[in-house]
């Protein structure tokens, strides 16, 4: 009897060790399970929580402008609406002043390339910008939609028209058929690095006539025109194409016969490439390494700048362009 207890005991003893294991091994497996899930709910909120915040400050071309304030606006409703992308418009060159500053602009905008001094300024400020080339604009000859007789101007006679030397007063002067009244020129003034391409690369660095009315503002330039029938001037094809019901465009003959801008015209190898340019903006790198909203939307602008340039007056262009470019913002990070 006592030797059956003790087998009994003995039973007992090793069920409960069997059902112990068994229930350490069940908890263990839960344990696991509930770490697993709790790493993968981690994981998820890691990859969806990329919402950004703070600002990005632009600065500089106001040729630009209007293709970058649309990136902006599309940036911030959709992508990051916590970010604050300041987009302003002082012209190129007082743009890179800002952006060469201490504390300076985190891009600056430019209808012209930067500069041997703006770059040497940068070194000293020991940081090397990154150029994005963003889109093909088309520098527009403008007139009066009154204006019948000048809606073809051959290369050289714009030139003269806005030469200091020329001896160009009046339309007469242009053509002896055309009116004997004199001619008001108008232009963006020196911040804007369209009056520096029209200077260095029409004018071939000869003085522009002083008499012009340079502006900072282009709705000032393109009221100035729309107002005054003998009014002549030049600015970005998108400032035209916004303003179709106010102005109309010269079509230029180069050589071949008069050329419209437009945006199949306006290509580096096309009709109208004499008066094709790039546009850019500048990215300080440091800014980008630095605060992640400006990474982020350095990235945005190269992934989408061909989407928005058609439909605010730039030709856009070639996609390897785009992605030999985002290759460089995306080494930044």
């Amino acid at each position: 009897m006592k030797f059956k207890n003790y087998l009994l005991l003995i039973t007992a003893v090793v069920m409960a060790l069997v059902l112990a294991a068994c229930g350490g091994s069940g908890d263990s497996s839960e344990d696991a399970a509930a770490g697993e899930s709790a790493s993968g709910a981690s994981s998820e909120a890691s990859e969806e929580d990329t919402e950004l915040d703070g600002s990005v400050v632009i600065d500089g071309s106001g040729t630009v402008y209007p293709l970058m304030a649309r990136l902006a606006e599309e940036y911030m409703t959709n992508e990051q609406p916590q970010v604050s992308v300041e987009v302003s418009r002082a012209g190129t060159s007082a743009g890179f002043e800002r952006f060469l500053a201490e504390d300076g602009t985190d891009f600056n905008d430019a209808s012209r390339p930067i500069k041997d001094e703006e770059l040497a300024k940068a070194e000293e400020l020991g940081f090397e910008p990154l150029e994005m080339k963003m889109a093909l604009d088309g520098l527009t000859i403008v007139i009066n939609p009154e204006n019948d007789w000048a809606a073809e101007l051959t290369e050289q006679e714009v030139k003269d028209i806005f030469l200091a030397d020329s001896g160009i007063t009046t339309w007469s002067d242009v053509n002896p058929e055309w009116p004997d009244e004199e001619i008001t020129k108008v232009g963006p003034n020196e911040n804007h690095g369209t009056y520096e391409f029209f200077y260095e690369n029409i004018l071939e660095e000869q003085d522009i006539d002083p008499n012009a009315n340079l502006q900072q503002e282009y709705s000032t330039l393109v009221n100035l025109v729309a107002e005054d029938k003998n009014a002549i001037g030049f600015f970005g094809f998108g400032y035209y194409d916004s303003n179709q019901d106010k102005l109309e465009a010269v079509d230029v003959d180069f050589g071949e016969g008069p050329v419209e801008p437009s945006l199949e015209t306006i290509a580096e190898d096309g009709p109208y490439a004499n008066f094709t340019r790039p546009v850019f903006t500048y990215l300080n790198p440091d800014m980008a390494k630095k605060k992640a909203q400006v990474y982020d939307y350095a990235v945005y602008v190269m992934n989408h700048v061909n989407e928005f340039a058609g439909e605010t007056g730039f030709a856009p262009i070639p996609e390897e362009e785009v992605q030999a470019q985002l290759e460089e913002i995306e080494a930044l990070n």
